[in-house]
């Protein structure tokens, strides 16, 4: 089992740590339900360090990525962020991923944890043309700092101008007297906020700066488990639960991030999927009936027909009612569709929604 560059401290704030993705990690400090509340409402740090982060660079950068990833990257310009996902030859999904455009020729990606060393072997099996590729997964820090007072806690570590900077762009500055820092207006949470790139040996100094900056605005160390019921709210994807090597990207609502105008892996099979219609889509629901979701529950009809099953799913903070995603034939997946899920034998009534649960 791996560990992250901070963890003596998230032992010293105790944290209780669980496996994940190959690494012992920090699931939460205090309770779940307060540190999803922390991040909503005021500023919570996440360390997510395990993240995996590799630079391609030099001639022929952009045409690799363009040949791996779903999205278009000659979109991108020096400070954009773009979401994406590296299509594998069988229909489903490597990973999804962030692509960041440092320069022309030199781009920064950032994938799942647990699929590092797939990935880097993925793209490294198409790098036909020598790119020259690095893995700094084991060099980096991540923190995430999100929440509506992110930027005011941030900002008073660094002279770059954080208000102003739009969703899905990145700067390279100083913060917290630390040169040459990595600032991403991103995070996974849909509270705002930033997510900072530090090098392993700047990694306490930046943590201690934040949380220093940070005190009056009620910042607080935030886990993994409400990191999971954060994403869930905003209805965003986590690898291996809502896609997989076996799903459709299709199928999966992210076809607004597949872009048929390039040729890139399997492009012209997922076209084709496209024409002919998706059988099947991934939807969101609410429960109607008392009760909470769970991966692998089943969703049924009105008779207990089985019609898909439960890819993620929790009791929402904010909401206050059970919700989760799960794949329906497409016949079933309009918003307003009554649907059950099965929980112990019992139909629990449900109503697809249009996601994400939680607008703002």
């Amino acid at each position: 089992m791996k560990t992250v560059p901070l963890h003596q401290l998230h032992m010293r704030l105790g944290a209780k740590m669980v496996p994940f993705a190959g690494f012992e990690m920090p699931v939460r400090y205090s309770s779940d339900l307060d540190e999803h509340h922390t991040v909503r409402n005021a500023v919570g740090v996440f360390d997510v360090s395990h993240m995996g982060e590799f630079s391609i660079k030099g001639p022929g950068a952009l045409a690799l990525v363009q040949k791996v990833t779903s999205n278009d990257a000659t979109a991108l310009y020096d400070g954009k962020v773009q979401y994406g996902y590296l299509p594998n030859a069988t229909g489903g999904v490597v990973d999804d991923l962030l692509v960041y455009r440092i320069a022309e020729d030199d781009y920064f990606l950032v994938v799942n944890a647990s699929n590092i060393e797939k990935d880097w072997n993925w793209i490294q099996s198409h790098n036909t043309e020598g790119v020259a590729m690095e893995n700094l997964s084991d060099s980096l820090c991540l923190l995430a700092v999100q929440g509506p007072n992110a930027t005011a806690a941030l900002q008073k570590l660094t002279d770059v101008e954080l208000a102003s900077m739009e969703y899905y762009t990145f700067k390279i500055g100083e913060m917290a007297g630390i040169k040459d820092i990595i600032i991403s207006a991103t995070g996974y949470t849909g509270a705002g906020g930033f997510e900072i790139y530090v090098k392993n040996e700047d990694a306490e100094k930046m943590w201690n700066a934040i949380f220093e900056a940070g005190a009056e605005l009620g910042i607080k160390p935030v886990g993994l488990g409400a990191r999971d019921t954060l994403r869930l709210e905003k209805a965003f994807c986590l690898y291996g639960n809502d896609i997989d090597d076996d799903t459709s990207p299709l199928e999966a609502g992210l076809g607004w991030v597949t872009k048929f105008t390039k040729d890139f892996i399997n492009s012209e099979a997922l076209k084709a999927q496209k024409d002919a219609g998706l059988k099947r889509k991934l939807i969101g629901f609410e429960m109607i009936d008392r009760g909470i979701p769970r991966g692998h529950y089943e969703l049924c009809d009105a008779e207990g027909n089985k019609l898909g099953e439960v890819t993620s799913g929790t009791q929402s903070p904010t909401l206050q009612k059970g919700i989760g995603l799960g794949y329906v034939p497409s016949e079933f997946s309009k918003a307003g569709t009554e649907i059950f899920v099965k929980v112990r034998d019992r139909l629990l009534k449900a109503q697809i929604v249009k996601t994400p649960f939680v607008k703002n």
